[in-house]
């Protein structure tokens, strides 16, 4: 386990030695610190200065290389920590890929190689054999035809499947996803969040308790896109509130561009503090990128992004994750918002990561 985990649950260890030495105690005696909550753990983490590398296995496998300030060939985890500030790895998981990629064994390689670095590291669950986000959630294909109580099973198994394997690697996610960018709820029609806004809250609920089984310390995340856009919140958490969903931190996502960034920034660190004052959870920004021409504007957008959730949120902007930054210019189809040249070398996007570490190094 993790120091930073470690120290977690330490005050639930102290309460339980607590009373096992003084149950004879008068009960006038002081009484034991409550233990933590989770978002009290979530605010003890480290400032996340992610980088979600989900591709780089395949990446590798086509012949991807990168390359340090010096033009040295890089392993790329290593890189992004000690040239780029990078603390934190977000690996997203498929149930049944066709290709292999982004499915458990792949992801397990990936948070390996995080472990080994020290690296923190976030699981994003899609529940999909496939992508995930606003625009479709399709089921996996070995859930086709399951009822709600039969799919809440499916995804509880491969939450625990999909945990333990970790736990079994001694990985400790800091942080776990339950489904990715669920604007509009996840595996539609049955959580669809406009037509069956209870089911979907029940899905949620399913997924945070199969997290918490495996890794109760871990901080169980609701992710939606458009940070900027408040009513998605709004509505999502209305939702998640009126039904009773668990979930211990806000994710959001956000992609701007140059001529729209200070705008878009600026309503997304105030959605934060709407998000705290409305229903009192701590934000992660799961995912940011821009265009890799637009890398002077993308390192000013992230430093931004790290000021204002440093300063302007009372703390309760925890960290900030970009997007496959190691992406070279049209991968996968046509991704651009990489942070890496077609040579394999950073461009300035990353330096503001690199800046905070050298302010704010963690202990």
């Amino acid at each position: 386990m993790h120091k930073k985990l470690l120290s977690s649950v330490a005050p639930i260890i102290g309460l339980l030695l607590g009373f096992a030495a003084c149950s004879s105690s008068s009960a006038t005696d002081e009484p034991l610190p409550a233990p933590e909550t989770p978002e009290e753990i979530a605010d003890n983490l480290p400032f996340a200065r992610g980088a979600d590398v989900s591709w780089v296995t395949e990446e590798e496998a086509n012949g991807a290389k990168w390359y340090d300030s010096l033009g040295r060939e890089t392993e790329i985890f290593s890189l992004l920590k000690n040239e780029c500030g990078i603390n934190a790895i977000r690996l997203r998981v498929w149930v049944d890929p066709t290709d292999g990629w982004c499915g458990l064994d792949d992801m397990l390689v990936k948070a390996r190689r995080a472990r080994d670095l020290g690296l923190m590291l976030m699981i994003d669950f899609h529940f999909s054999d496939s992508w995930a986000d606003p625009g479709k959630q399709p089921i996996p294909a070995a859930w086709t035809g399951m009822d709600l109580t039969r799919t809440k099973v499916a995804l509880a198994a491969h939450v625990d499947k999909v945990l333990k394997a970790l736990k079994a690697e001694n990985i400790n996610p800091y942080w776990v996803q339950v489904g990715n960018e669920t604007t509009n709820g996840m595996l539609w029609p049955l959580g669809q969040a406009d037509k069956n806004a209870r089911n979907f809250t029940e899905l949620i609920n399913a997924g945070y308790d199969a997290v918490k089984a495996v890794f109760p310390e871990s901080i169980v995340i609701v992710h939606l896109d458009r940070g900027n856009v408040m009513s998605q919140y709004e509505y999502i958490f209305g939702i998640l509130s009126t039904y009773g969903g668990k979930y211990d931190m806000i994710g959001m996502s956000l992609y701007p561009d140059a001529d729209n960034w200070v705008t878009e920034t600026n309503d997304l660190l105030a959605n934060i503090n709407t998000c705290w004052n409305r229903w009192r959870r701590p934000v992660m920004i799961c995912e940011v990128g821009m265009n890799w021409q637009q890398a002077e504007q993308c390192r000013d957008m992230l430093a931004a992004l790290i000021s204002g959730c440093r300063n302007n949120t009372s703390g309760h902007g925890r960290g900030i994750f970009y997007w496959e930054p190691q992406s070279t210019p049209g991968y996968n189809g046509g991704y651009d918002k990489g942070a890496f040249t077609a040579d394999g070398k950073a461009t300035v996007a990353l330096t503001a990561f690199k800046a905070d570490a050298e302010t704010h190094p963690d202990k």
